[in-house]
């Protein structure tokens, strides 16, 4: 038995609705009938149809207080790989504010109102009663998940737990500070470019992205090393001439949330690999 299982049933019973998180926070991967949606997806938090898989696939959308779909045998692959637990807020009316770093604890300390407070690796996660509009980078290192997001479950903290105050609710209705929307998907901008193009034809530009997917659906484990790597590949063939556009980086990161990274370890890995190129 994974050494997590146990302490997710717990927190079924209080009904959070849990799943397996593996190496690097990430959820468990899409099983091969269920990569890209081709099953048709889970398409709300309260349900898990239309998709019949018995797998924990579909990231958050997977999470359950179901004990026996917890300790099934299809289930027990991904406990046994993994690293951590997580736990859907919004289905149990619950809303996350994740602080990342001691500037936004100092704002959440001046704006929000004391409610239940849980150290995280680098911040605190402040949690309170009610659900609502997942997003994240509302402010420089704040991120909101509650519906249709996970959380990692980092234990119970100390505090009572306060009413979603109208102030958390208007944050997600603001802009993301550190992306924006390109053809239905949120990504950073393209780099200008401005270079000669050495490319004899699109198609090559074409190859380049549909091997990064490719690599990054069907890497094994290692998930955010892989995505650094195929990140790192395309902006050094295609980064500086300025063929590589918005809807490219979007397919990019289309094929990593699909394998369970978060828009901030997308937004991270891009930065890094611009950063290592020098752009």
């Amino acid at each position: 038995m994974s050494r997590h299982l146990p302490t997710a049933l717990q927190l079924a019973k209080l009904g959070l609705p849990v799943l397996p998180l593996r190496e690097g926070k990430g959820p468990m991967g899409n099983c091969r009938a269920c990569r890209k949606n081709a099953c048709g997806g889970r398409p709300n938090m309260k349900t898990p149809g239309p998709c019949a898989c018995p797998a924990p696939c579909h990231g958050w959308a997977a999470a359950t207080t179901d004990p026996n779909i917890l300790t099934s045998p299809a289930w027990g692959p991904a406990w046994r790989q993994a690293a951590a637990i997580a736990y859907h807020p919004g289905g149990a009316g619950l809303t996350v504010v994740d602080l990342d770093h001691a500037d936004a604890i100092t704002w959440a300390r001046q704006n929000l109102p004391t409610t239940r407070t849980v150290p995280s690796a680098r911040g605190e996660h402040w949690i309170y009663r009610g659900s609502m509009t997942s997003r994240n980078g509302v402010r420089p290192g704040v991120d909101i998940k509650s519906a249709m997001a996970y959380a990692r479950w980092l234990g119970t903290g100390t505090g009572t737990m306060a009413l979603l105050p109208d102030v958390v609710r208007a944050l997600a209705a603001k802009e993301p500070t550190a992306a924006r929307h390109v053809s239905g998907a949120t990504v950073v901008s393209a780099p200008a470019g401005g270079g000669q193009c050495p490319h004899r034809s699109p198609a090559y530009l074409e190859r380049g992205i549909a091997m990064a997917e490719q690599r990054i659906e069907e890497a094994p484990d290692g998930i955010h090393r892989t995505v650094y790597r195929m990140f790192l590949a395309v902006l050094s063939a295609h980064g500086r001439c300025g063929c590589l556009t918005e809807k490219h980086i979007a397919r990019l990161f289309t094929a990593a949330q699909e394998r369970g990274e978060s828009l901030r370890h997308c937004e991270d890995a891009w930065t890094n690999a611009r950063t290592t190129l020098g752009m």
